[in-house]
């Protein structure tokens, strides 16, 4: 190929590559035009559209956040109702039961005959003993007629002082065997008494241990015997409260408020509930023992918060508790809070309370934090928190 024909290709192929360029930026050209004028049309339009409407404050209804240093609350302790006295019954000598006079159940007055041991054979010694006692008593008569007539032949020098000496030592032996009888006599009687087993005080028969006809030893259990005309309440209490609280506290079982009086409080701590036991006193008969009593002690606690209803609460992320409040701008804002306790429907909180905020005292899904709204003010709802923190 000449060089003249390389030449007219080669002019071709540059003539065809800047047209194509040239194309190319007309393009681009034409269509950032179009977008420009577009969005200056847009923009004339809006500007040229009538603003939109204000959107009014919704009306909400708050209550004043009444903040106080402290509140009551009521520990509830459960404790177990058991006799003033309860007591074991059994003989201080053994022998055989030949009566048993009363059955589980039954009312007792102090100094009631409750049961009985045989007593044929302290009868029979009772009787020996006192025919002892009887010639006893007929031999010191004659060795004291013997003791005068020796002295009287003394007296006379027809009898020795040793026989006298006899006679008197004869006499005095005599007397000290009559005073061991009659101590024998007393034991086998006092015996004969306690054959006999009484109530020691007035009371309910509770188990029944030992049956007629059983032979018992000392001490073996025949009877127990519960006092009924009081009651205590034994509860464990924590070793910080205090005996003046204990003092205020009320007590209640099976759906009944009885009066409670504080005995007193062990200065001993469960090693196994880390508690103190405290005795409380009921004057009421009809509490079955063994049953459970609910003890409710009042206590202050020093904190500054506030009560609220417990639908004021919304638990946030992590577990967060907040209230929704309204602040001096009349917009929703969250306020984080501690629940220190929380009483039937209500809650007394605690966090960083600034002057005028007002709670959010019903619906509180109708609105969204930052939103500014018309706050109506609720006297019966304030009535109602006002209530619940007393």
């Amino acid at each position: 190929m000449s060089k003249t024909a390389i030449r007219r290709s080669l002019g071709r192929r540059l003539l065809t590559g800047v047209s194509t360029i040239a194309m190319t930026a007309l393009t681009f050209a034409a269509a950032g035009y179009a977008v420009v004028q577009g969005a200056d049309g847009i923009a004339q339009r809006a500007q040229a559209a009538p603003p939109p409407p204000v959107a009014e404050a919704l009306p909400v209804s708050v209550t004043p956040l009444e903040v106080v240093d402290g509140y009551e609350t009521v520990r509830k302790l459960v404790g177990r109702i058991e006799p003033e006295q309860d007591s074991t019954l059994s003989f201080e000598f053994g022998g055989r039961v030949i009566d048993i006079l009363v059955d589980e159940g039954d009312h007792v007055e102090k100094g009631d005959l409750l049961a009985r041991l045989d007593t044929s054979l302290l009868e029979a010694e009772r009787e020996r003993l006192e025919a002892v006692r009887d010639a006893l008593e007929a031999n010191l008569a004659f060795a004291t007629l013997s003791v005068e007539r020796r002295q009287a032949l003394q007296e006379r020098g027809y009898s020795s002082t040793e026989t006298l000496d006899r006679a008197r030592f004869d006499r005095d032996a005599l007397t000290a065997q009559i005073s061991e009888t009659d101590a024998a006599l007393r034991s086998t009687e006092l015996q004969i008494e306690k054959s006999g087993l009484r109530a020691p005080y007035a009371g309910i028969v509770g188990t029944r241990s030992t049956d007629i006809g059983s032979s018992v030893a000392a001490g073996t259990p025949i009877l127990q015997l519960m006092m009924d005309d009081v009651a205590n309440v034994r509860v464990g209490v924590p070793f910080w409260l205090d005996a003046e609280s204990l003092e205020r506290a009320s007590l209640s079982s099976d759906g009944r408020a009885f009066e409670a009086r504080l005995i007193a409080v062990r200065p001993d701590i469960d090693p196994a509930t880390r508690t103190r036991t405290a005795i409380l006193r009921v004057e009421a008969t009809d509490l079955p023992f063994g049953s459970t009593a609910t003890v409710s002690v009042p206590r202050k606690v020093a904190q500054i918060g506030a009560w609220v209803h417990v639908r004021a609460l919304r638990e946030g992320a992590g577990g967060v508790w907040t209230i929704l409040v309204v602040d001096s701008e009349d917009r929703v804002r969250p306020l984080a809070v501690d629940i220190q306790e929380v009483a039937d429907d209500r809650a007394f909180v605690s966090g960083g309370f600034a002057p005028g905020l007002r709670l959010l005292a019903e619906g509180p899904h109708r609105v969204a934090p930052g939103q500014r709204v018309q706050p109506v003010l609720a006297g019966t709802a304030q009535l109602s928190l006002r209530t619940g923190g007393q």
